[in-house]
């Protein structure tokens, strides 16, 4: 049981997401810059002691707004996937639970949502909604759901009739304390690991909507619009395209790696 737990997916995985972690609560704290501040004598100032990643072109500090966008991209991820996961769970095992015209309904609904690519949707409802952190978590939270929801269906379908399910129902037990106290707790393992790549899947979207204009207004950084800031000056300052990539991928490949190892963990596929 404890080689489980020492998978090197999962030491790997922890490592790095701990270190974001710990970058983005603490790191804006302890950067001696200011991410807003313009200094026009330090305009493509190169890497250096005094600016590890070098300045943009209005002289902001790379790494002050790197650490500050690290901050604003992964909570906004946690927020949405936290939020996909309690309405997912919720639609769901309602659903499974009380089967019929319901069950089929939300099947159907949650059919027609994936079959439209879920970035497409979403980048469609954030351009209706318009930029902004708000605007973009909701957009991003309208199609989130969707997997949750069919994940949990799908496991409660087949534990709904297990002994102790059947002799909650027999004692009273309504719908929701059913789901609650009994069905979602045995759900956590699939749900802990679906979570992890979703979060992965958040920040990737929420860096691509952000590039695209639609995440926060400029000049508060995020990675995306980072990387938007920097395409122009690609040749002459690669080092302002690089930083956001390689903290999304960095992001992206720590979380991956955690799921996969929680999922080796957890075994609870079986």
């Amino acid at each position: 049981m404890k080689r489980r737990w020492r998978n090197p997916s999962l030491v790997a995985g922890a490592t790095i997401v701990c270190a974001l972690a710990a970058a983005a609560a603490f790191g804006p704290l302890a950067a001696p810059k200011d991410p807003l501040a313009i200094n026009l004598d330090l305009v493509f100032a190169p890497i250096g002691w005094a600016h590890p990643l070098g300045c943009d072109e209005l002289g902001r500090d790379v790494l002050a707004r790197l650490l500050w966008g690290a901050r604003i991209s992964l909570s906004i991820s946690a927020a949405v996937v936290a939020v996909s996961v309690v309405v997912g769970s919720i639609i769901g095992g309602t659903a499974a639970l009380l089967g019929g015209a319901l069950d089929e309904l939300t099947m159907r609904l949650i059919d027609v949502l994936l079959a439209f690519p879920g970035i497409l949707f979403a980048l469609a409802l954030a351009a209706i909604l318009g930029p902004g952190l708000l605007d973009l978590a909701i957009a991003l939270c309208a199609i989130g759901w969707t997997g949750y929801a069919r994940l949990v269906r799908g496991e409660i379908l087949s534990l709904r009739e297990r002994d102790y399910v059947v002799a909650a129902r027999a004692l009273g037990s309504r719908t929701g304390r059913l789901l609650w106290r009994h069905l979602l707790p045995a759900l956590a393992g699939p749900l802990i690991v679906r979570t992890t790549f979703g979060v992965a899947a958040i920040i990737v979207a929420e860096a691509a909507l952000s590039f695209l204009g639609l995440g926060a207004r400029l000049p508060t950084p995020t990675w995306g619009n980072m990387l938007d800031e920097g395409r122009a000056f690609l040749l002459t300052a690669p080092n302002l395209t690089a930083a956001p990539v390689v903290a999304i991928g960095l992001s992206v490949l720590g979380f991956n790696l955690l799921g996969d190892g929680l999922n080796r963990a957890l075994d609870w596929r079986g």
